[in-house]
């Protein structure tokens, strides 16, 4: 056996359904297996690599930075978190003016639980059926898949699962006891399922009107991924709180909870050792850039309704549901999507699943239009 491989199935927890491809080197788009073999990358770490593989300006900042400063508490002010937390909040949705750095999409979630329950002195939580918001037990108990959940037992309690698109369900889940609402704008892991833009303004509303705080996770859907640098700004809706993660900085690990004006915790309600610190901040500042300076969020927008466009004009006969937004892109099968992600690797593209019978891709935004003709053939050849 390979020592690589052995050594991840000896030593590594056994959480992960391993594919029998060893990666060892990334370009854009691109990554290569051990043996120098080449793949379009449709998985870009779970979405986190939306400025693409080795990017060059990222891999300058990380190195220029890891020979000043790596690690610097937040009791103290920093440079580099200084100069991100600008270009954050700069290119955040309208109304965000603070930010809270961690390290990961859950963490995030579960900073935005505990400032809503600060915020508004309420308990209680509503999201949505098929909904996803990441693995520790606040999080957890916000994500709606029994897959998920069970075992871990008993969750957070105070939280309620409504169907997803349908306004009169959070009205009447909604109460004088309701924290917040959590809701994704796509539901990614949940079969990538798109909100409609009427529905989060009712929902706005209904916040609004009932003094519940608006949450919206953008841990998969942010910087650039739908066609907008959020996804939210589809639909013009204000949040009081986003979730962010993935392609915040590049790759490296990184969060960040983003807070409207009123929204904070006083000194000592919450913290991170690793949030902030300079090597991620430095990272997520030329990520940043990298992403205006090349209008990441049109170039989603166009290929991804180019590859839309590509794959409803031949009808796939293993598929019974196209939807996406950006490139975000999720096919809905007839039958269980696994044997198709083996298919789809051996002929060079690698994507994901989105639940038992959807293949996701979420390609880097960088992706060229050669290499979406290229996934676009191999899915015909596979799925028909």
């Amino acid at each position: 056996m390979n020592p690589v491989r052995e050594c991840e199935d000896r030593m590594q927890a056994g959480v992960y359904p391993k594919r029998d491809l060893l990666l060892v080197r990334g370009c854009n788009a691109h990554v290569w297996d051990e043996h120098g073999r080449e793949y379009i990358d449709c998985v870009a770490g779970n979405g986190s690599a939306n400025i693409g593989h080795a990017q060059p300006a990222v891999a300058a900042a990380v190195r220029d930075q890891a020979e000043r400063l790596v690690a610097c508490a937040n009791v103290f002010y920093n440079d580099a978190r200084a100069r991100f937390l600008d270009r954050l909040l700069g290119i955040a949705p309208a109304g965000m003016k603070r930010a809270f750095l961690c390290n990961s999409g859950t963490e995030s979630v579960e900073a935005a639980l505990k400032f809503a329950r600060f915020a508004t002195r309420r308990a209680e939580f509503v999201s949505a059926v098929n909904g996803f918001h990441g693995r520790t037990l606040g999080a957890l108990s916000a994500t709606h898949n029994p897959q998920y959940r069970d075992g871990f037992a008993p969750l957070v309690e105070g939280f309620r699962h409504v169907p997803f698109n349908r306004s009169e369900a959070v009205e009447a889940a909604v109460t004088d006891s309701t924290a917040a609402v959590i809701l994704e704008v796509v539901q990614g892991e949940g079969g990538v399922h798109v909100g409609l833009d009427d529905y989060f303004r009712q929902v706005r509303d209904i916040c609004t009107r009932k003094g519940a705080l608006l949450i919206i996770d953008e841990v998969q859907t942010g910087f650039g991924r739908t066609g907008r640098m959020f996804a939210i700004q589809h639909s013009g809706v204000q949040a009081d709180l986003i979730c962010l993660a993935k392609s915040i900085a590049g790759g490296l690990p990184m969060g960040a909870l983003l807070c409207r004006d009123g929204i904070d915790l006083p000194a000592g309600k919450h913290g991170s050792t690793f949030g902030g610190n300079p090597l991620c901040c430095a990272a997520g500042t030329a990520a940043i850039e990298f992403m205006l300076a090349e209008g990441l969020d049109r170039q989603a927008e166009e290929k991804g309704n180019y590859l839309l466009h590509r794959l409803n004009r031949s009808p796939l006969k293993r598929v019974r549901e196209i939807r996406g937004l950006g490139l975000m892109i999720g096919l809905e099968l007839r039958e269980k999507v696994k044997p198709h992600l083996q298919s789809l690797m051996e002929a060079g593209v690698l994507a994901l699943p989105a639940g038992a019978s959807v293949l996701r891709l979420l390609p880097p935004l960088t992706i060229s239009y050669e290499d979406l003709d290229r996934v676009a053939d191999t899915l015909q050849v596979v799925l028909n």
